[in-house]
């Protein structure tokens, strides 16, 4: 099993429409693990790791967010992983 690790940067409407926990949501049903977190700029910050197919199929999904969300961009930069994480969740 190969475990990659994504950090992702979407612009748009992306803040105060439910982006995070809809988010949460998508990458814990996908087994992902990670973080997401608004950034003061007005983007939503993902960072997270598993296996391609899951990765893809999230970073699929941030195109389109939640109802509510405009995305304007998914910026996305693929790192070593470091398996540091048990979860996914929503920081600040």
């Amino acid at each position: 099993m190969t475990i990659n690790r994504w950090h992702l940067l979407v612009s748009g409407k992306v803040q105060g429409v439910y982006y995070r926990a809809s988010t949460e949501q998508k990458a814990r049903e996908l087994g992902l693990t990670g973080w997401v977190r608004n950034l003061p700029d007005g983007r939503v910050e993902i960072v997270a790791e598993g296996e391609p197919l899951q990765l893809k199929a999230l970073h699929e999904w941030c195109h389109e967010g939640p109802e509510r969300a405009v995305v304007d961009e998914v910026a996305t930069q693929e790192l070593p992983a470091t398996q540091e994480f048990t979860d996914f969740r929503t920081t600040h």
